[in-house]
């Protein structure tokens, strides 16, 4: 219990820097309330969980290979700028104040969710840190314990993204259609600012086979 506590405090730690997850999330949860922020987290939760389940099988060594990680940057780079583009260009659209009845499916939000977390910020993280604690776990025997490891983590991240959606739907109410319009621009030039970001890792890895 005390190992999956800790890991909890591990989880919220690292789900609070904002990254392309968080930004969509509230971005969701501005225009379409709760359900739909809660959807896009619940994509990214889906990945989590199916990449925990990976390395805990071996695929850890293969992700952590710099040839598999480079297309990985620029993919991951397409998806963000699409989704920034989108949420640029959609400004305006399925904006839903509070009150209101939204239109906008629950499925579409969370399909968001899933093309964010597919992105090498995650990818990487996963390979990283719990590639290292499954060998260590393996080397003292202890193979259970990742689990105990990766279901703290991501019962951190989930408390944490209740946390922040049950803020943005507070903050929603305050909120009209011109403020709603504004953040969703905002967000999705910080979706286009991660996706440089990705870019920039790509050309730093392709410069050591030039």
């Amino acid at each position: 219990m005390s190992l999956y506590v800790a890991y909890v405090l591990v989880g919220l730690a690292i789900a609070m820097p904002v990254g392309a997850i968080t930004v969509e999330m509230t971005k969701q949860g501005l225009k379409n309330g709760f359900m739909h922020g809660w959807a896009v987290g619940l994509g990214g939760m889906t990945i989590d969980i199916v990449l925990v389940f990976a390395l805990y099988m071996g695929l850890a060594s293969i992700l952590a290979m710099p040839l598999i990680q480079l297309p990985m940057w620029i993919i991951g780079a397409g998806f963000l700028f699409l989704l920034g583009y989108d949420s640029i260009k959609n400004a305006d659209h399925d904006i839903t104040l509070a009150g209101e009845k939204v239109t906008k499916s629950f499925f579409a939000s969370y399909f968001n969710g899933l093309l964010v977390a597919v992105s090498p910020g995650n990818l990487v993280f996963w390979v990283n840190v719990f590639g290292v604690v499954l060998a260590k776990s393996y080397g003292q025997g202890e193979s259970s314990s990742f689990l105990i490891i990766a279901a703290g983590v991501l019962s951190g991240i989930l408390l944490h993204d209740i946390g922040l959606l049950t803020i943005v739907s507070v903050t929603r109410k305050a909120m009209n259609r011109k403020m709603i319009r504004t953040f969703t621009i905002v967000a999705g030039f910080l979706l286009i600012g991660f996706a440089c970001y990705f870019i920039y890792e790509f050309i730093q890895g392709i410069k050591i086979y030039i």
